[in-house]
């Protein structure tokens, strides 16, 4: 993913900051994302769920709503509508450069934002909210006894996330007269409702209100234990997953083939947050996992390690070599399974004079189920260590294979 810095003039002249997240590969799509209330475009839950959809080939454009994050402008300027108008702006500039957004994603009020302005940009196909607010006006709840104050005296200060913040009447005016409901009825766009059950900012019951108002086709997904602002590294993940996913029925994703000269392509590994050591690891334009490293090593356990990738590569090439002879031979073989752990041993251990002092163990188990004879599952080891993958390995590690024991078959 590559990401530029960018500026476009929001609703009332001044110059909003963004920043353009791409792909690395083919730019297949192109996302609008909208921020949650007094947050920025840069806050953890964004930034993941942009660098998530980059790798999947979506574009993804995030800004700061005028008068926040490094945008021009008061905040205390601003309302709901305004922020509306700001994201029909953003999708304005996306279409300049000539990248109309597909897809517009919003989390928290900027959901109710996206489900506002989504049927003002005919580009848009397809809309996700992240744990969005069924009315605007829910935001006020949070304004405790400043409500008072600022209806009575027309603004007051707020804390909000332990920062200050002006409101003024202008916005709970804004909010109130909000209708929100009538634009996700004639939305007529796909909708995604992502929310937590446990949201204890915006309750769940705003998921099922804005699920009631919006027309099919629309889908609801729960997040399960995750907070209101997707804090948890996971969380965003899945969330960023199964937009992906999701999205892919109703905005064409399908990349380019593979280079014609690349026979099984080109396996590359493209960290997904810099500050951490995510990798997603894609096999040409089709096959795609994760890479990273366990908390205790600074990774956030998302996906496997590299040792284990190297010992997925050992026991799938294992397997597969086991079933291919067993298939030509017609052996009753009905399942094989094969284990591998990563290690170090002494070169003296692995009888190799030349080798260095310690050097890679990788050790298998392989199962096999079936109506076996002690001579087929011996055979069938022996295969084992004709497995490409394992030639490769010995010329520089030494791999030992071993026979799991023939489970017991039931009685009767």
């Amino acid at each position: 993913m590559t990401s530029e810095k960018l500026s476009f003039q929001g609703h009332s002249g001044e110059m909003l900051a963004a920043r353009l997240d791409r792909p690395d590969g083919p730019h297949l799509a192109t996302a609008l994302f909208a921020h949650c209330f007094t947050c920025s475009k840069d806050i953890p839950a964004a930034r993941r769920i942009a660098a998530r959809l980059a790798q999947a080939g979506i574009a993804v454009l995030r800004f700061d709503f005028t008068g926040l994050g490094h945008s021009e402008g008061e905040f205390a300027n601003t309302h709901f509508s305004s922020n509306v108008e700001d994201l029909v702006r953003a999708a304005g500039h996306l279409d300049g450069l000539g990248m109309a957004p597909d897809l517009m994603i919003g989390h928290s009020l900027g959901g109710a934002a996206v489900l506002a302005a989504a049927g003002k940009v005919a580009s848009v196909k397809a809309v996700a909210t992240i744990a969005a607010p069924a009315d605007p006006f829910h935001v006020t709840a949070h304004f405790g006894p400043a409500l008072a104050r600022i209806e009575q005296e027309g603004e007051a200060e707020v804390s909000l996330g332990g920062r200050p913040f002006t409101i003024r009447r202008d916005f709970v005016e804004d909010v109130r007269g909000a209708k929100l409901s009538e634009a996700v009825g004639a939305m007529r766009k796909p909708l995604l409702i992502l929310h937590s059950p446990v949201d204890q900012t915006v309750g769940i019951e705003n998921a099922t209100e804005i699920w009631g108002a919006a027309r099919h086709p629309k889908s609801f997904v729960t997040l399960d234990t995750a907070d209101h602002l997707l804090t948890r590294a996971a969380d965003a993940e899945y969330a960023a997953g199964v937009i992906e996913r999701w999205a892919a029925r109703y905005i064409d994703l399908t990349p380019p083939p593979a280079p014609a000269d690349v026979p099984e392509g080109v396996v590359r590994a493209s960290e997904s947050d810099p500050r951490g050591f995510l990798h997603d690891i894609n096999a040409g334009p089709k096959h795609h996992v994760l890479a990273d490293e366990p908390v205790d090593f600074g990774g956030t356990d998302l996906g496997f390690t590299p040792y284990q990738l190297l010992g997925g590569a050992l026991a799938a090439c294992t397997s597969m070599t086991i079933r291919m002879y067993a298939r030509h031979k017609e052996l009753p073989l009905d399942h094989v399974s094969v284990d591998v752990t990563h290690g170090k041993i002494h070169a003296a251990d692995a009888d190799r004079a030349e080798a260095t002092p310690q050097i890679d163990h990788l050790h298998r188990v392989v199962h096999l189920q079936g109506a076996l004879t002690p001579e087929q599952r011996a055979k069938l080891l022996e295969i084992a260590n004709k497995c490409p993958v394992h030639r490769t390995l010995e010329r520089t590690a030494h791999v030992t294979t071993e026979l799991a024991e023939e489970p017991a078959l039931a009685a009767g």
